[in-house]
């Protein structure tokens, strides 16, 4: 049966063709395989990036750009906001959720590998304008990310006394970063690779530390749970766990970063259902580890925790070095935290250039996103502690938008597969527990994101916060508008939606086709790859 269908990969409709519908495979034709380059380096050239990620680089991309030195912070501000089983409970709930966000991404992403990843796809299954909407909210989330980064790093370093001044650390590493990000995506994931595996280490020494801590062979004093006992298990009510569900969402976003990556995967069939798998659970471990040793090592009313109003703060396992008469354990935590803030940085510019990139010219999206990252100098007029909250706001608002969107797309593609006749055995990864757990996204979400502004009302209003939680709401919604009245949008048939352009079967197989040949080589590197190559040996 031949199909032809509007293509935005460069390929021939009419020279595309499949056996059957029903059989949910999409032959690899000759002149599928002429669109497609090597490099010099063996990495694919398809749809405009290189495909030269590993399954060890998308696993470590993904959990390195997560755990950044925000959550040493973080985790003190979860305990403070809501008590150490109050911030199990809500970290417990979000990690649930981020599962089946996971299970649905992973689904969609090796069914359809392509640039933009779930932003493209809500345009393609949805509508075009939530497409555009979708874009711009995944990007924003990513560049408060970024802006939250830095403001991390003025505070870290702001620990020493040193005649620079906070906006000074922002304005240095920025352009550190703005230099390492344009080195390109095989130096990226190698880079990656390493720090996330030291930083894998610090959270396991970390563990070690609070054991040792709590047991007493640290400080010569046993501490059990009494922290639980007083000055409590749960802490601020609903208003707590409304903050705790916030900061949660935002130090697990990120993990759906590796549906992004499946556009410069070698082989996304193959690698990306592996590192979903293995990057959720790491992560989840991390995050339940990580909150539960910091409940137990500190009172969540200790006044030198993260909150809104701190100007200085220091983390859990410094307070409780220090309680236990290490006086220099800030400077050794200090160096844990800064180190473990290059790959976040990095990962977070990546992502949010690989979401411009759908909606703009990738080498433009770089820079403009690093750029738009020096909103931290905020703390210039604020405290570290307040511009923390602000961003930490802005991006769980993103986030949930953005998982609830995620949920709808993945309901709307399995609509679509069914409409025109597919099989559920043919799609290459199949989402547990669906719909039932697809649903539990999109309406988990939905709820979160309209109860995470929830304080606000709570002891006076405060027009303020209100704005940093629910401007989110307000930007996508103009933007859904905005392009839905300019370009007279629609939503899409799903009887009739396009399910071959961007299947990408051929990846991770032979780059010689039936005909004997083989996929054009590009032998001329410009010029700044060649210096590149050079700078990076």
């Amino acid at each position: 049966m031949e199909i032809s269908t509007p293509s935005s990969d460069g390929v021939d409709p009419e020279k595309r063709s499949t056996s059957s519908l029903k059989d949910g495979a999409v032959a690899t034709t000759s002149e599928e395989l002429r669109g497609t380059q090597v490099a010099d380096n063996g990495n694919l050239i398809d749809d405009g990036l290189q495909r030269g990620l590993k399954s060890r680089h998308l696993q470590m991309i993904a959990f390195g750009g997560i755990v950044g030195a925000s959550i040493w912070y973080g985790t003190g501000s979860a305990i403070a906001y809501s008590g150490p089983v109050g911030a199990l409970i809500s970290f417990i709930i979000i990690g649930v959720d981020v599962f089946f966000v996971m299970q649905s991404l992973g689904e969609m992403s090796t069914l359809f590998p392509v640039q933009g990843a779930f932003i493209e796809l809500a345009g393609r299954f949805i509508d075009p304008a939530f497409g555009f909407s979708l874009g711009w909210n995944y990007w924003y989330q990513w560049v408060t990310n970024i802006a939250n980064d830095y403001n991390n790093i003025s505070l870290v370093l702001g620990f020493w006394a040193t005649p620079i001044p906070s906006y000074g650390w922002i304005l240095i590493f920025w352009a550190l970063f703005q230099g390492t990000s344009l080195l390109g995506i095989v130096f990226y994931g190698e880079m990656e690779f390493w720090l996330a595996a030291w930083k894998l280490f610090t959270v396991l020494g970390g563990f070690l530390v609070a054991i040792l801590v709590n047991t007493g062979a640290i400080g010569g004093e046993y501490i059990g749970f009494r922290y639980w006992r007083d000055p409590g298990v749960i802490a601020h009510g609903i208003n707590g766990f409304g903050k705790t569900f916030v900061l949660a969402a935002v130090y697990y976003s990120g993990t759906e970063m590796l549906a992004m990556t499946a556009a410069e995967s070698k082989n996304p069939k193959r690698d990306l259902p592996s590192a979903i798998r293995q990057t959720f659970w790491r992560i989840l471990i991390i995050f339940i580890g990580l909150v539960f040793f910091a409940g137990i090592i500190v009172p969540y009313n200790n006044s030198d925790l993260l909150t809104g109003t701190s100007k200085a703060a220091l983390s859990p396992w410094t307070i409780a070095l220090v309680n236990a008469g290490w006086g220099g354990a800030g400077n050794l935590l200090n160096v844990v935290m800064i180190t473990a803030q290059f790959s976040s940085v990095n990962s977070a510019i990546y992502i949010a250039s690989r979401s411009l990139v759908a909606l703009a010219q990738q080498g433009r999206a770089i820079v403009f996103s690093n750029t738009l990252g020096l909103i931290a100098l905020l703390n210039v007029a604020s405290s570290p502690g307040k511009v923390f909250s602000y961003l930490v706001s802005i991006s769980g608002a993103a986030t949930f938008v953005a998982w609830a969107f995620i949920g709808i797309t993945h309901l709307r593609i399995r609509k679509a597969w069914d409409l025109q006749g597919y099989s559920v055995d043919d799609l290459p990864y199949k989402a547990l527990f669906h719909p039932y757990g697809t649903w539990f996204v999109v309406l988990l979400n939905t709820f979160l994101v309209f109860i995470s502004g929830y304080s606000v009302f709570i002891g006076g209003f405060a027009a303020v916060d209100f704005v940093f939680d629910y401007i989110v709401l307000v930007i996508f919604t103009l933007l859904y508008l905005f392009w839905k009245i300019l370009k007279r949008t629609k939503i899409v048939n799903l009887a009739e939606v396009d399910l071959v352009t961007g299947r990408r079967e051929y990846l991770g197989g032979s780059l010689t086709n039936s005909d004997g040949e083989g996929a054009e080589k590009k032998t001329r590197p410009p010029w700044y790859i060649v210096v590149k190559r050079w700078l990076t040996g």
